[in-house]
């Protein structure tokens, strides 16, 4: 399948899997789905996982981080953006920990700190979405988010 194709008929809930190699080209072309690299989690698994609530449960061994790299240029700077770590931390507890509840109130406090102040958001930006909040306010705030969801 063609990286335009795959990207073309992708929905929020969908997963792309590839192979390693592979998976670098689509990870930089679908960032446009969501506005930024720095948004987007990613996952590489040991094996298919299984849904936390499933009975059947197995943790899957994975390596997990954004898909944007380390971004050595903007290193210590203070304007990275870190939902792609802190979703990827979401992706780690639902699959290799089972941990839905949690996973979902990070994706949950990501989602109202990103959303419009007219849909009950905060509407916080980092300097890779138009916006002037650094990563330290950005990550403090979805802590205090999680905290107040818990």
């Amino acid at each position: 399948m063609s990286a335009p194709f795959a990207i073309a008929k992708t929905t929020p809930a969908s997963c792309l899997p590839s192979a390693n190699h592979y998976h670098f080209s689509l990870s930089d072309e679908s960032s446009i789905i969501p506005g930024s690299l720095g948004l987007l989690p990613s996952a590489s698994l040991a094996g298919a996982p299984s849904h936390p609530s499933s009975p059947s449960f197995k943790p899957t061994s994975g390596l997990y981080e954004p898909i944007h790299g380390s971004a050595p240029d903007i290193a210590g700077k203070g304007i990275a953006n870190p939902i792609g770590t802190i979703l990827s931390a979401a992706l780690l507890l639902r699959y290799s920990l089972g941990l839905e509840k949690q996973a979902r109130l990070i994706e949950v406090a990501v989602r109202k700190a990103l959303d419009a102040k007219d849909a009950g958001g905060l509407e916080l930006r980092t300097a890779d979405l138009g916006g002037s909040v650094g990563t330290n306010e950005i990550g403090d705030k979805i802590v205090e988010l999680i905290k107040t969801l818990f």
